[in-house]
C-alpha cells in the first residue's frame, strides 16, 4: 500500500527524490484556489491506498521555488519520480479510469488486483472458505470501492453464491454511470444462473426455459434467444412473462448495437403485437 504526504522545499529531496529509489512517487503540484486540483486530489489519495506508490502533494503557493524549478505552469500538474529522476506525467484533471490507465502505463501495481488474483488462486485449488474470508476482509477494508464490489460479486457468481452476489450488486445504483453497466450484466448472469439451478421437474416449458438459461451461460446467445422467443409465442404468461424478460436481459448483456439484439428485438415486437 502506498502513502499520501505533503512536501515542501525543505522536504522535497528526502521525501520525493530519495524515496523514489524505493517506489514510484507521484508529485501533485496543486493550488488551494484551483477547482480541478480539489477534484483530482481525493482521487489520487484514494488510489494511493490501493497502488504501490507515494503521493507527494506540493502547494505551489507555499513552495513557489519548487514549482519554478520543475517548470510548473498550470495546475494541477502531476509529475513522476522514479529512481531519483522527476519526469512529466500529466497536466489537468483526469477521471479515475484514466488515472488507472496512467498507473498501468507506469507499471505501478494495484495491491487490490494482486490480492484478488491470490484469492481466485485459492478458490481454484479448493480453498474456497479461505478465499471467501480473505475477500470479506478486502470488502471491509475498501467498502466504497465499486470495482472491488463488482469483482466480489463475480467471485460469488462463479461459486454459485447468488444471494451474496445480489446483495453486493444492490449497492450500486443507476446514477453510478461508470459501474452500473457492468452491474446490469452481472445481474443478468445471476438471473440466468438462478433459472439454470432450479429443480429439473416441471412441464416441457419449464424444461425449455432452463435449457435456454443454460444456453445463455454457455454464451450461445442466438440459440437462447430463439428458445425464449418460442416460449413467448407459446405462452406469454409463462412464469409471469419470464421469457420476454429473459430476452430483455440478454439484450442488456449484448448491448443495443449487437446484431442479435437488433434482430431479436424486432422479432419480439412482432411476436407480441
Amino acid at each position: 500500500m502506498g502513502a499520501s504526504i505533503s512536501v515542501n522545499q525543505e522536504t522535497f529531496a528526502t521525501e520525493v527524490i530519495e524515496k523514489s529509489h524505493q517506489k514510484p512517487v507521484l508529485v501533485d503540484f496543486f493550488a488551494q484556489w484551483c477547482g480541478p486540483c480539489q477534484m483530482l486530489k481525493p482521487l489520487l489519495e484514494k488510489l494511493a491506498q490501493e497502488y504501490d506508490f507515494v503521493l507527494a502533494k506540493v502547494d505551489i503557493d507555499q513552495s513557489p521555488d519548487l514549482a519554478q524549478t520543475y517548470g510548473v505552469g498550470g495546475v494541477p500538474d502531476v509529475k513522476v519520480a522514479i529512481d531519483g529522476t522527476l519526469t512529466d506525467g500529466f497536466i489537468g484533471m483526469l477521471p479515475e479510469p484514466k488515472l488507472r490507465e496512467f498507473l498501468a502505463q507506469l507499471q505501478i501495481t494495484s495491491l487490490l488486483d494482486t490480492a484478488l488474483e491470490s484469492i481466485y488462486a485459492d478458490a481454484a485449488i479448493g480453498n474456497v472458505e479461505q478465499a471467501e474470508a480473505r475477500l470479506s476482509r478486502l470488502l471491509e477494508q475498501h467498502p466504497d470501492n465499486r470495482g472491488l464490489t463488482l469483482e466480489a460479486a463475480n467471485f460469488y457468481i462463479e461459486a454459485d453464491r447468488l444471494d451474496k452476489a445480489e446483495n453486493l450488486l444492490a449497492t450500486i445504483q443507476e446514477y453510478d454511470k461508470e459501474h452500473f453497466p457492468h452491474t446490469k450484466t452481472l445481474r443478468a448472469i445471476v438471473q440466468f444462473k438462478q433459472i439454470a439451478l432450479q429443480p429439473k421437474e416441471g412441464t416441457n416449458l419449464d424444461h425449455a426455459f432452463r435449457q435456454a438459461a443454460n444456453l445463455v451461460l454457455d454464451e450461445n446467445y442466438a440459440a437462447a434467444l430463439e428458445q425464449f422467443l418460442t416460449i413467448v409465442t407459446s405462452d406469454r404468461r409463462f412464469r409471469d412473462d419470464g421469457a420476454r424478460k429473459a430476452m430483455l436481459a440478454i439484450f442488456d448483456l449484448l448491448g443495443d448495437d449487437h446484431p442479435l439484439t437488433k434482430d431479436y428485438r424486432k422479432q419480439l415486437v412482432m411476436a407480441l403485437y
